[in-house]
C-alpha cells in the first residue's frame, strides 16, 4: 500500500474505533480483529507518522515518512 504513495503523502483510513468495539475484549468479531490488526499494523509500522482523530468512529491519518 505505501508503495504508491510518496514521501510526504497521507493515507485517511475511517472507522478505526468501530463504534469503541475496537478496545472491548468481549467484540472478536471478523470486522472488529480485521481494524484491531490494522491499527496495530499502521501504529507500529515505522514508514508512516500516524494521528488518530477520534470523532465520530474515529479517523486515522498516516503521513508517509
Amino acid at each position: 500500500m505505501f508503495k504508491t504513495i510518496r514521501k510526504g503523502g497521507v493515507i485517511a483510513i475511517d472507522n478505526v474505533l468501530w463504534g469503541g468495539s475496537v478496545i472491548d475484549s468481549k467484540r472478536n468479531d471478523e470486522d472488529t480483529k480485521a481494524i484491531r490488526e490494522l491499527n496495530d499494523f499502521i501504529r507500529n509500522d515505522k514508514r508512516v507518522s500516524i494521528s488518530m482523530v477520534p470523532i465520530g468512529d474515529g479517523l486515522t491519518l498516516a503521513f508517509i515518512n
